[in-house]
């Protein structure tokens, strides 16, 4: 290794280090992947304990025992959770008809001037049909593993909902449990990542919530007065689909626009896509650097691979959970330069 010049020596250090970290990462995931019924129900009840942390904290400041704020704060969350779930399927069943309608006729008329010669959606109907009887066997063994895949969602959700009442009710105790872990000399910079860390989660979840509120009023009073049908449907689409950025808000917006443009016309759809464009302009100039700007900072194509990696990773979920990981541990690596950063050169006299 000594004949070796200087650079390349270093470089075959960083490879070392990458591919160790690779290697431990990519472990570490096959690890979640396995322990997923355990690590989901975690992961879920700090971002929970993340967005209702502030509602805690301030039962507790008022006199309220701690372990009565926490359950006053999941009871809060349920009925705010199941209500908004309520709201956004009655939303989605009451006007579903009309969104898949309408997406039909759009579809029909995209077909009719873009569809391969000799095919159509009919066809496409029917082959799927044909597929279907194929396979129905395949079909209906797996209604038995959709069941139990179903418990194991209702399970992890009744996992997630106590782990977020012990995180809140003993969240003061976390701080000593850190130091108590970290090795000798680094408790205060393990506190300080961990502090960091949660701090940025939190940031984005209140934030995120709080833009796809805004987000969803906005589109759903556009088209209102546009007059699309299943507005109240498509605005608690745009809602939900704005805890995936960028991508949820694209896929929604098309959606609205589809809608319109197959019940109201060619003119609608393009009001639809004004107001959609408009919401977004004020979404990336407004919202997001007025609410996200202090805790989370994340350039879009990070967080567009943040996402990539995620859905390859654990699908549906990974695409959740992807964006408030990558702001955590950008979070631990802004705190580690902060502290054990090179110190600045002293200016010349």
């Amino acid at each position: 290794m000594h004949l070796l010049p200087v650079p390349v020596r270093r470089f075959a250090a960083w490879c070392a280090v990458v591919l160790l970290a690779a290697g431990v990462g990519w472990v570490g995931i096959l690890l979640c992947g396995e322990l997923r019924t355990a690590v989901v129900p975690v992961l879920l009840a700090l971002l929970g304990t993340a967005l209702l942390g502030p509602l805690y904290r301030r039962l507790v400041k008022v006199g309220v025992n701690r372990s009565v704020a926490a359950a006053l704060t999941c009871v809060a969350v349920v009925a705010v959770v199941g209500g908004a779930v309520y709201i956004v399927v009655a939303a989605l069943i009451e006007s579903g008809d009309q969104i898949v309608a309408s997406l039909r006729r759009a579809a029909d008329d995209i077909a009719q001037y873009f569809g391969a010669a000799g095919t159509s959606l009919h066809d496409l109907a029917s082959n799927a049909r044909e597929l279907l009887g194929r396979f129905g066997g395949t079909a209906a063994s797996g209604v038995i593993s959709g069941v139990s895949v179903v418990g194991e969602f209702i399970a992890m959700a009744v996992l997630a909902l106590l782990l977020v009442f012990f995180f809140l009710r003993d969240s003061d105790r976390a701080a000593h449990g850190l130091r108590a872990l970290a090795p000798r000399g680094t408790a205060d910079t393990v506190e300080a990542m961990a502090r960091r860390a949660f701090r940025a989660v939190e940031g984005f979840m209140r934030g995120t919530t709080f833009i796809a509120f805004v987000d969803a009023v906005c589109i759903t009073v556009g088209l209102l007065v546009l007059g699309v049908p299943g507005a109240a449907g498509l605005g608690a689409l745009v809602f939900v689909a704005a805890y995936i950025p960028y991508l949820g808000a694209f896929l929604s917006g098309a959606v609205a626009v589809l809608v319109a443009l197959a019940d109201r016309g060619f003119v609608i759809a393009l009001w639809a896509l004004g107001v959609v464009l408009a919401v977004q302009v004020l979404e990336g100039h407004v919202l997001q650097p007025l609410v996200q700007s202090r805790t989370v900072h994340m350039h879009p194509a990070m967080v567009l691979l943040a996402i990539t990696a995620g859905a390859s990773v654990a699908g549906i979920l990974g695409i959740l959970l992807s964006v408030p990981l990558t702001a955590a541990a950008l979070a631990v690596v802004h705190e580690l330069r902060t502290r054990h950063g090179a110190p600045p050169e002293p200016a010349e006299s």
